[in-house]
């Protein structure tokens, strides 16, 4: 280049300060800089530049770019601003002339000269999309930054906006628009003295993005079933609908004031004919004809993402109480290392909301952990799709609740202080939720029969608890490796509890209770409790309720600190290669069970006691040993009761040390025994003619027994003792 030229690239770059700032188009890159100034625009025939090339004004400050005199500006001219309030201070960007715009101004992306003299022309910054709190003059966390936010947000230019400094809101704000990143920086968002919310209004955010739910409704009743697991649903005409559109869809209530099974936002894939359409969900609970769908159409907020804040709340109550971010009707909005201390609401509501990723968050000390839907990290109602994974709470209610939400997954999430309960499900038909290697206090479907109490295929794996409870309507239950721990003055810690419908334990543990009740009878599959140990702390507690009438299969579990435990299910119990644990002076299990059948296993100081109101059936063999004593001094025995009891024994082994402790002890009501190839040794044999009369028989035969002192009817054509071995 002649070095004689007035205006060289590099002299450029020096001059503006910009260096190496990426520009908007060779004009602006190229264009020679003028000193900061409110003169005159310089007459742009005396470029030195190549022809067609403008020059470009430069200022230091946005005071001294608006006290230039808007008469002599030429359209489009660009400007540099070095800095907002002082050149280099951050808020430098380019702005260009717009003579024409009567915008208003905002103090940022749009500046008006003119004051309190109306009139065309305003200062439109240039950018590709992303801007920031210091192009509007915030700095920290003194002014107020809500005029910033929704100048930014309601302007369909940006895609992305960025903090660089704490900030401080006293709005709360709503949104509708999508395509959006609002990253923070890791910057500190305090509320002090923002204005109240309304009562009850968990959407009452800093940020709350909802979607458009129009007027278009359509309802249609079902004369046919909408089967488990279908994504085709019937509408009256199909043609009302088009592929892609959204909706909210929800049937009708049953008994409950709010139990729907569905609520869901979905949608449309596919016009199937004339009267279906398929939807991007597959229906988690059947429904039957006479069931009505609302069908309401929603053009939903999309890929609106916040990202990398911190959070302070302030305020004790619904009203004065502060949190972050809120969707409602959204899809595709994720939230990202959110950092939040002292909210009230849950630091992330949704509501209506499909397809979401919630990861790296915390929650540490909400202000309230009682009032109900406060204290939560996250809470997601009518949910699909969505992931919360890498979370974790301190002291604080829930730090994931699904309400009526499904094919959910919560992944390496921990609370501590867990006592409120971390992770929830309302009861609300939620369905296919997973969860993995968390920690915390857990419950399902707990909040009540008016939202109907019922979940369904929930997973649970590699869990570690201080309670576990699933004890009403939920469905094919599976938990895997999951540790509940009694935690001292947490009263219920240490107890696992769930509902016999469906539902599977395979290596997990509990040191304190065990209770297996039933509410609901939909599975198909069978109750299994395998690989799993157990102690229970508290004796004569009910382990198998009476309200069980499914079978509950227990197969190489532990049972340890058995003492008068009671297992009142009339349904069939199933106990392969199980060890019950008691102890001398402790007293036998009761068992209620038509049919009791112990495959296996071993049963040390303690027994079974049978006492069931109706007929019952105890198998005894594959192997299984009873040893030791207990305070009832029978290893087998059962209660005065009017019902028939079949004894089926054969291939097992008893053993005591104590002569007044008995293998069986049969004396009172109807008893049909068959005795065939087992092993006594010790104790003795207590079967007494009062367990034997009219409508009985006893078969003992084949039997071993050492040193056992023997009390058996006599010979009669229902009694029958022989070909025994007596050592």
């Amino acid at each position: 280049m002649d070095r004689s030229e007035p205006t060289s690239r590099r002299t450029l770059l020096r001059a503006t300060g910009v260096g190496g700032l990426a520009l908007a188009g060779a004009a602006l890159t190229l264009a020679p800089a003028t000193a900061a100034s409110a003169a005159p625009e310089p007459d742009s025939t005396a470029n030195p530049l190549a022809p067609g090339l403008d020059a470009v004004l430069h200022v230091g400050t946005v005071a001294a770019l608006l006290a230039l005199n808007p008469g002599t500006l030429q359209d489009g001219r660009v400007v540099h601003v070095d800095g907002h309030y002082a050149a280099g201070d951050g808020g430098a960007r380019f702005v260009r002339w717009n003579a024409a715009s009567t915008a208003a101004g905002n103090g940022g992306t749009v500046l008006d000269p003119h004051g309190d003299r109306p009139g065309p022309g305003r200062w439109l910054q240039l950018h590709d999309g992303v801007v920031e709190f210091r192009h509007f003059g915030v700095f920290d966390a003194k002014t107020p930054a809500d005029a910033a936010l929704d100048a930014m947000v309601n302007d369909p230019s940006v895609h992305r906006i960025e903090a660089h400094s704490d900030l401080r809101f006293v709005k709360r704000h709503r949104f509708t628009r999508s395509d959006l990143v609002l990253d923070f920086g890791g910057h500190t968002m305090s509320t002090d003295g923002i204005e109240d919310a309304g009562r009850d209004d968990p959407f009452a955010a800093v940020l709350f993005f909802r979607g458009k739910v129009t007027d278009e409704v359509r309802t249609h009743t079902l004369t046919e079933t909408v089967r488990e697991g279908w994504d085709s649903f019937q509408v009256a005409d199909s043609g009302a609908f088009a592929v892609g559109q959204w909706y909210a869809v929800e049937v009708n209530q049953l008994a409950g004031r709010w139990e729907k099974e569905l609520q869901k936002l979905v949608q449309v894939t596919q016009i199937v004919d004339g009267t279906h359409i398929r939807v991007n969900y597959k229906n988690g609970w059947e429904l039957a004809p006479g069931r009505t769908l609302t069908w309401t159409r929603v053009e939903p907020v999309s890929r609106v993402h916040v990202r990398d804040l911190v959070f302070t709340g302030n305020g004790a109550d619904q009203y004065t109480g502060s949190h972050p971010i809120a969707y409602e009707y959204a899809v595709h909005c994720d939230v990202a290392d959110v950092d939040a201390t002292g909210t009230f609401w849950p630091v992330i509501m949704r509501r209506w909301c499909t397809y979401f990723h919630t990861t790296r968050c915390t929650l540490k000390n909400p202000t309230s952990v009682t009032w109900g839907g406060a204290g939560y990290l996250t809470q997601q109602i009518y949910c699909l799709y969505g992931h919360v994974e890498d979370c974790r709470t301190s002291n604080a209610r829930h730090l994931n609740d699904w309400t009526a939400s499904a094919y959910c997954y919560v992944t390496n999430c921990h609370g501590d202080g867990d006592d409120q309960g971390p992770f929830v499900t309302h009861g609300q038909y939620e369905h296919d939720l997973v969860y993995t290697g968390n920690s915390g206090l857990m419950t399902f479907a707990n909040s009540g029969a008016a939202w109907g109490s019922a979940a369904k295929r929930i997973t649970v794996r590699k869990h570690v608890c201080s309670w576990f409870v699933a004890r009403v309507k939920v469905t094919d239950l599976t938990l895997e490796d999951v540790q509940v721990i009694r935690k001292t003055g947490l009263a219920g810690s240490g107890m696992m509890w769930v509902n016999a419908d469906g539902v599977q334990l395979r290596g997990c543990s509990a040191d304190d209770t065990l209770i297996i009740s039933q509410q609901s009878t939909r599975s198909q599959r069978p109750n299994v409790i395998e690989g799993c140990s157990f102690t229970l702390a508290t004796a004569g507690t009910d382990v198998v309720q009476a309200s069980v009438t499914t079978p509950v299969h227990l197969v190489r579990t532990t049972l340890r600190g058995v003492d008068g435990h009671t297992f009142s299910g009339t349904g069939r119990l199933h106990l392969t290669d199980v060890t019950f644990v008691g102890a001398p002076d402790a007293a036998p299990v009761t068992v209620k069970s038509a049919d009791l059948r112990l495959s296996g296993g071993t049963f040390t100081d303690t027994g079974i006691r049978l006492a069931g109101a109706a007929d019952q059936r105890i198998s005894v063999g594959s192997g299984a040993v009873f040893s030791g004593t207990n305070a009832a001094k029978a290893l087998l025995s059962r209660a005065a009761a009017t019902g028939v009891v079949r004894w089926e024994l054969g291939g097992y082994r008893s053993s005591t040390v104590d002569a007044g402790t008995a293998h069986v002890s049969v004396d009172a009501g109807t008893n049909r025994y068959s005795a065939v190839g087992a092993q006594f040794t010790g104790g003795k044999l207590r079967l007494a003619d009062a367990g034997f009369g009219e409508g009985s028989y006893l078969h003992h035969t084949g039997c071993v027994e050492e040193g056992v002192a023997r009390e058996l009817p006599a010979a009669s054509p229902r009694v029958r003792d022989a070909g025994n071995l007596t050592v």
